[in-house]
C-alpha cells in the first residue's frame, strides 16, 4: 500500500535525483532505469488491471511450472504449494513468481511460501499454521521479492513503476538510507543470480536454506 500519494509533478523531478545518487553503481542504475523506463500518463497510484498484462502474468506463472487456479485467493490461498490463484492484479500475480524464486527450497511447496497468510489469501488460519519465517527476516525476503517482481513487470513491458511506487521504493526519496537499501537489494539479487549484469530477471531460484541465507544477510549489514 502506497504510504504517500504521488503524482507526475512529484515523481518526475525525483527520478533524475535518485538516478544521480546511483551514478557510481552501474548495476543499481541499470535496474532503476529499467523500472522507471515507462511512466504512464494517467494515475500513478493504481496498479494495472490490463487484461493483456494479466495474461502475461499467467503465462509467466505457467513457465515456472505453477498450476493455475481461476479463483479469487480470498476463497483459497494465493499459493497452495502447487497452484496460484489468478484472480488478482497482474502485478500481484507476478509478485508470486518472485516469491517462488526467493523462497528457501523447503518453503517452496508450503502454503503462501511459509510466510503466513498473505494479504490476498482468505484462509488465514491454515496459512498461519505453517508459517516458519517471521519478522524481521520476512521483511528482508519481501523486499527482495518486491524488486524482483517489479523487474519481471519491466521485462514484460508493463508499467513497473506503478508497483515500484505502490510498494514504497521511493517513499524516502533520494535519502542516503533509501538509496543504500535499494543498492543492497540489487546487489543481493545479483549475488543470487536472480538478475543478470544488466538488471534483467533470470529464471534461477534460491538454493540456500533460511539459516545459511539470513546468516549471510546479517553479516553483510
Amino acid at each position: 500500500m502506497m504510504l504517500t500519494p504521488i503524482d507526475h509533478g512529484t515523481l518526475l523531478p525525483l527520478l533524475p535525483e535518485f538516478a544521480a545518487a546511483l551514478a557510481d553503481d552501474a548495476l543499481a542504475l541499470k535496474v532503476f532505469n529499467l523500472v522507471t523506463r515507462l511512466i504512464p500518463d494517467g494515475d500513478l497510484m493504481t496498479l494495472s488491471t490490463d487484461a493483456v498484462h494479466h495474461a502475461q502474468g499467467v503465462e509467466l506463472c505457467r513457465q515456472f511450472g505453477f498450476g493455475i487456479l481461476d479463483v479469487d485467493p480470498k476463497s483459497h490461498f494465493t499459493w497452495d504449494g502447487e497452484n496460484v490463484a489468478i484472480r488478482m492484479e497482474p502485478s500481484v500475480l507476478i509478485h508470486e513468481v518472485a516469491h517462488y524464486q526467493l523462497a528457501a527450497p523447503e518453503r517452496r511447496t508450503v502454503l503462501d511460501f511459509g510466510l503466513g497468510c498473505g494479504p490476498e489469501s482468505g484462509k488465514r488460519e491454515q496459512a498461519d499454521a505453517v508459517q516458519t519465517l517471521f519478522l524481521p527476516e520476512r521483511d528482508v525476503e519481501e523486499a527482495l521479492c518486491s524488486l524482483l517482481g517489479i523487474l519481471w513487470e519491466a521485462e514484460l513491458g508493463q508499467p513497473a513503476v506503478l508497483a515500484f511506487l505502490e510498494q514504497n521504493w521511493m517513499e524516502g526519496g533520494a535519502s542516503l538510507h533509501n538509496v543504500a537499501h535499494f543498492r543492497k537489494i540489487v546487489r543481493w539479487l545479483k549475488d543470487m543470480a536472480l538478475i543478470d549484469e544488466d538488471g534483467h530477471p533470470t529464471r534461477n531460484v534460491r538454493e540456500e536454506g533460511d539459516d545459511t541465507f539470513f546468516a549471510r544477510w546479517y553479516a553483510d549489514c
